[in-house]
């Protein structure tokens, strides 16, 4: 069988007077070139080592070829890129973009990790290091705040429900009627510091897709709340929630 080619070709020749001719083929090249912002981005906020100390690194240390910040950033680069599952590991892992983003030089680097390794890495992490890796982002969220010295009077807490849409078997993945689609229920946290336009991620809780919109919300915004509490004492502090929300619990939360 042949090896199908792409070979180079004229473009639009009634435009132009000479011939242009665009090829493919340079060596090296990647796609994610704009995946540099988000390096600059980490660079200044150092979450990935924050949620990296929050793993415990059980494996036996000499079979380790990717430490746990490799393995944690290059799925969240990945992510963040648009690849949603570590399926897509395999034809990344030479890629010189990504392995730029893990500070690996882009030509004669080692390869990044394979998919059965970011797969054992994802279901090892256990609930307690979950939780941690939460209090991790929450406190990289006020840092970077605090680093602005600015006197916050307001801190606006909106709690949100999104649909994430599984394929497969996956377990808590059920039918949601009203995204129409089979998923998860993520309940998401976010920060507003007084009129500022820009919302920071906080805290996320992965839920079944068929949760009730308010399932979870109490034990979160009591954490979130609390430690806000704590570091901003003299902050008026506002919580929008939307219709599905509303439970008496929940009221008499917020009443105290």
């Amino acid at each position: 069988m042949r090896e199908l080619i792409t070979t180079p070709c004229v473009l639009f020749p009634e435009l132009f007077a000479r011939p242009l001719t665009a090829a493919f083929d340079v060596p090296n090249a990647s796609s994610d070139g704009g995946a540099v912002l988000l390096k600059a981005a980490e660079h200044r906020l150092g979450l990935i080592p924050r949620l990296a100390a929050a793993l415990v690194d059980e494996r036996q240390a000499g079979k380790v070829r990717h430490g746990l910040a490799d393995l944690l950033g290059q799925r969240i680069y990945g992510l963040a890129l648009g690849y949603e599952d570590a399926n897509d590991a395999a034809r990344l892992a030479d890629d010189p973009m990504h392995k730029l983003l893990l500070g690996r030089d882009p030509i004669t680097g080692d390869a990044l990790a394979s998919q059965p390794t970011l797969s054992r890495f994802e279901n090892d992490v256990t609930r307690g290091e979950l939780l941690a890796m939460s209090e991790a982002l929450f406190e990289t969220v006020l840092d970077r705040h605090r680093k602005r010295r600015r006197k916050v009077r307001r801190i606006t807490v909106d709690l949100d429900v999104t649909d994430d849409p599984t394929h497969g078997a996956q377990q808590m993945a059920f039918f949601n009627g009203f995204y129409d689609t089979w998923c998860y229920l993520p309940l998401l946290a976010f920060l507003t510091f007084d009129r500022e336009r820009e919302q920071y991620l906080c805290a996320a809780a992965l839920r079944p897709g068929n949760a009730p919109t308010a399932a979870g919300a109490l034990t979160l915004l009591k954490r979130i709340v609390g430690r806000l509490q704590e570091r901003f004492p003299r902050t008026r502090i506002r919580v929008r929630l939307d219709g599905g929300f509303a439970a008496p619990e929940l009221f008499e939360f917020l009443d105290v």
